[in-house]
């Protein structure tokens, strides 16, 4: 009996040490086939797909038709030389002020190039780019969003991010704003930006846990989170506050009484109020660094 005893108790250290191994391990960057490194945050958001109650929060969205009558379907290049697309419109005027437009989940739909051209009324005289990291899928159900966002490779879609930034030029000022899987995009977006970043807007998306890499941001973020996200929760936000606090860069924390994806209309847990002042508040952070 006392040989079992032990036996028993040998096992249930050996699994607690294996769960504890398996935790840590989904903490790290995962590696690619490469031999390159996956963000954690990527990684971690990408794996929201499995979490059925993730899925069913984002109802899927109701029918939504881009009104704006600016804009056009881009190619350029990636930086790995294929073909990558976007929805761009164009300054009136010359300039070097760019915002790269990150997409939800759901791909590049209208509802984004709706958006893209409130931007770029409502910001003046500059350059938007919606990049398009789904390779022109466009979801328009919860299981169809789901398979899309963790089929996303994350190489592919820093050759189409770098692709852009080097679509913008060398000279260019980039600002950055996304949503839900585009609001941890926007993040790294900027960081890979380097120098040429000039704003990071990011909407209840996964922030950067490492601290090295946030050291190397060039620019000041402001974060947009909800209170009632059983996902990217406040403690995800406090947490993000305090690792840009060790890295020695500027948050700007704004948090609403509201659900996840909750600044989309065509969703139907919508927060009108709560998405007015957000958007209120990233006009506000923009327009002053994209002079």
């Amino acid at each position: 009996m006392k040989k079992i005893y032990i036996l028993a108790i040998a096992l249930i250290v050996s699994a607690t040490a294996f769960s504890q191994t398996k935790m840590a391990c989904c903490n790290t960057a995962a590696s690619t086939p490469d031999g390159s490194t996956k963000s954690t945050a990527t990684v971690q958001f990408a794996s929201l797909a499995d979490d059925k109650s993730f899925v069913q929060e984002h109802q899927n969205p109701s029918p939504f038709t881009a009104t704006t009558d600016l804009g056009e379907k881009i190619t350029f290049k990636a930086a790995d030389g294929t073909d990558a697309s976007g929805f761009m419109i164009k300054a009136a005027n010359p300039t070097n002020n760019y915002i790269f437009v990150i997409h939800e989940w759901w791909g590049l739909n209208d509802y984004i190039k709706e958006v893209s051209g409130k931007l770029y009324k409502d910001l003046g005289n500059i350059n938007v780019i919606a990049l398009d990291l789904y390779d022109g899928k466009v979801a328009t159900t919860q299981e169809m969003a789901g398979k899309f966002m963790q089929g996303a490779d994350e190489n592919r879609i820093k050759n189409i991010i770098n692709g852009a930034i080097n679509l913008a030029g060398p000279n260019a000022k980039i600002a950055t704003i996304g949503w839900c899987f585009g609001g941890g995009w926007s993040l790294q977006t900027a960081i890979m930006a380097g120098k040429q970043a000039a704003g990071c807007v990011m909407y209840y998306g996964m922030p950067e846990t490492n601290i090295e890499r946030l050291q190397t941001l060039n620019t000041d973020v402001l974060g947009i989170f909800a209170n009632k996200d059983g996902w990217i929760t406040p403690k995800v936000a406090e947490d993000f506050q305090a690792n840009m606090n060790k890295a020695g860069k500027k948050l700007i924390l704004k948090q609403y009484d509201a659900d996840h994806a909750f600044a989309n209309p065509s969703n139907p847990i919508y927060n009108s109020v709560a998405a007015s002042d957000a958007y209120a508040a990233t006009l506000s952070f923009l327009m002053p660094r994209l002079k």
